[in-house]
């Protein structure tokens, strides 16, 4: 296993220490979404899950021998996309056993967006946020990688290097934490005054985020686990979605240890 992300690495740490006192129930790579289940003594569940990525699989040769909770966590920066994306999911589930919604603003993306952002990076083609903020008049830049997802009016994702640098606002998939892609956005983003990390991949703790350059995390929280877990099973984001709550943590203003 070789370390790919500065970020993910660091993470990774705390997390496992978080996890003390949880066991893993279960756990699928699956589409559109990899997924584990923990619980505590009591029998209280989280689930965390993590977008898998197919185009960005290969062959895999070394399946994980320790199929723990902590075995999982200490494959979130592995080199093999399996095995990260079981990581991260298994991180998401600790860190949202741990997380409360209580101080949780429970807005749409968009309205958070400045008004006054004069140029707007979208990494991901995130329809609904595009389309709302097109539809507005807004001046998008919209980065993607992956082909199918690719239209005439998105960039490619190797163009976020050269661009970047100029945008004052990102809106970033939090698959950027699952593709290796994470550190360099927040790196060449510098100079943007809001950075967005959007979707249920992003379910770490936000006071993780601290000092990176990400200033807000929206994601979901399942609160219907039972029902959650049967939408992952059949594949469907639109039934997982609706068994889920959607927040919006403004980093800066975390308290350690939500």
């Amino acid at each position: 296993m070789g370390v790919i992300e500065v970020f993910i690495s660091s993470v990774k740490r705390k997390v496992l220490k978080l996890s003390q006192g949880l066991e893993l129930v279960d756990f699928s790579l699956g589409l559109p979404y990899t997924w584990v289940v923990v619980r505590d003594n009591d029998g209280k569940p989280a689930l965390g899950v993590a977008m898998t990525l197919p185009e960005e699989i290969g062959r895999y040769d070394n399946p994980i021998e320790d199929v723990t909770l902590k075995g999982l966590i200490e494959r979130a920066d592995s080199l093999s996309a399996i095995e990260r994306t079981l990581g991260l999911a298994a991180m998401n589930a600790v860190c949202q056993y741990h997380l409360s919604l209580d101080n949780a603003e429970l807005k749409d993306i968009v309205e958070i967006v400045p008004e006054d952002a004069e140029r707007i990076a979208v990494i991901g083609n995130i329809g609904p946020v595009v389309e709302v903020l097109r539809a507005k008049g807004r001046n998008v830049y919209v980065f993607e990688r992956n082909p199918k997802l690719c239209t005439k009016d998105t960039l490619s994702d190797a163009l976020e290097y050269v661009l970047l640098p100029e945008m004052d606002t990102v809106i970033a998939s939090a698959t950027s934490l699952v593709n290796g892609t994470f550190d360099i956005l927040v790196d060449r983003a510098k100079k943007a005054g809001t950075f967005i990390l959007v979707g249920p991949t992003g379910g770490l703790l936000p006071e993780f985020f601290k000092n990176t350059g990400v200033t807000h995390v929206a994601s979901m929280k399942a609160v219907g686990i039972n029902r959650a877990i049967t939408a992952l099973k059949l594949g469907s984001f639109k039934r997982f979605e609706e068994a889920c709550v959607k927040y919006i943590y403004y980093v800066e203003s975390i308290i350690e240890h939500l």
